[in-house]
């Protein structure tokens, strides 16, 4: 069943999105146009202001793509339409997923619950995704943004983190003493999730053309591994990931969202990845402190667009002017870099972020970020 959401919200103002659109090109295109481009990871947060729920955003993929158009305009933020759904294909492997009212939708309980039972683990195939769980809300968001605003439509194939979705499936706590009594079960679950993930993005290209790609790491990181656990049981698999989706055709822009603590893993991803000329490098903490921008510039701005991140803690917080602050200090820190640069923050916008804190973000784009007014 499906949501019309025409008589909600407003149509699309097509004179900001021509501007946007032109702005939004600049890392990709090498034009220096307007201002950098800030994108604040937008899920719920958009449902929420606009009067609905968290819930409503999960359930109703086509109010939550419309929500997060909406949102993205008001705030003058990236003009492409993305509709994240937080537990990609687990439940295609069997995993059940449970939506709860004020929530993001959880895993009810591990479906695997002894090591007998990985290798009984079945891979779908794209034509059984399509039918599935995931790909039907997946698939509905992204008919809505064709149909409905065309202008913002870029097909996506998303798997926000390969390692912890094998992890969804046993449960965060056995996946991790897994890993250290159990390693070889640990990789089958990662690479059945990554099988998966691979049929996922080729449902996407099929249906929709070539599909940027959006994945990262989260569960592994340096709060739980080490800088070899990491390469081994994350940046590994995300270079199958991203040569096997871009094989079937997905891409050719890819997101590497690096998620929680990276303070000296970021490194290894480097002989790992799978770089286009349509990169964008992302790195949420350094520690306990916002990822540091002109790090990440120095270790992978020779080959992709630098997202900077501001603390996402900060932004559920009433003081607009300490995120404008520390979003002035990742722009002069980031934006020179030679492959461009976005503003962003570090993970997911949080649901109930005030809206003044994610307008001192753009007025910090607008104050440091404009190009022509600073020196190169």
């Amino acid at each position: 069943m499906t949501t019309d959401v025409g008589d909600i919200l407003p149509p699309p103002n097509e004179k900001w999105h021509k501007h946007a659109a032109k702005r939004f090109a600049n890392p990709f295109m090498g034009q220096k146009f307007d201002r950098i481009d800030v994108d604040a990871m937008m899920l719920s947060h958009a449902a929420l202001i606009s009067g609905f729920t968290i819930n409503d955003f999960y359930t109703k993929p086509e109010l939550g793509a419309a929500c997060v158009a909406n949102a993205s305009e008001m705030y003058d933020l990236i003009p492409i339409t993305h509709w994240y759904f937080s537990l990609p294909w687990v439940s295609e492997l069997g995993a059940n997923v449970e939506f709860r009212p004020l929530l993001p939708p959880v895993v009810k309980e591990p479906n695997i619950t002894d090591l007998e039972m990985v290798d009984n683990i079945e891979v779908p195939d794209a034509k059984e995704m399509e039918k599935g769980f995931t790909g039907q809300l997946m698939t509905r968001a992204q008919d809505y943004i064709q149909k409905h605003t065309p202008e913002k439509f870029v097909p996506m194939t998303y798997t926000s983190d390969l390692t912890g979705g094998g992890a969804q499936l046993c449960g965060v706590e056995n996946f991790i003493m897994w890993s250290m009594s159990e390693r070889d079960v640990v990789h089958k679950l990662t690479e059945k999730y990554t099988e998966t993930a691979i049929n996922g993005a080729e449902l996407m290209a099929k249906r929709y053309g070539s599909a940027f790609i959006s994945t990262g790491s989260v569960l592994a990181n340096n709060d739980i591994f080490s800088d070899t656990d990491v390469e081994e049981l994350s940046a590994q698999y995300l270079r199958t990931f991203v040569n096997k989706a871009l094989m079937k055709g997905a891409g050719p822009q890819v997101l590497y969202h690096l998620c929680g603590n990276h303070e000296t893993d970021y490194k290894v991803f480097s002989d790992k990845l799978v770089f286009t000329p349509f990169t964008i490098m992302h790195a949420g903490y350094m520690g306990r402190e916002v990822f540091p921008s002109d790090v990440l510039v120095k270790e992978y701005g020779d080959r992709a667009t630098i997202m900077g991140s501001v603390d996402t803690k900060i932004m559920i917080l009433p003081n607009p002017k300490r995120v404008y602050q520390q979003a002035k200090e990742q722009l002069l820190r980031g934006r020179d870099c030679k492959n461009g640069y976005i503003l962003g923050t570090a993970c997911e916008l949080p649901p109930d972020a005030y809206p003044a804190n994610v307008f001192a973000l753009v007025q910090a784009a607008r104050d440091y970020g404009t190009f022509g007014t600073w020196e190169s």
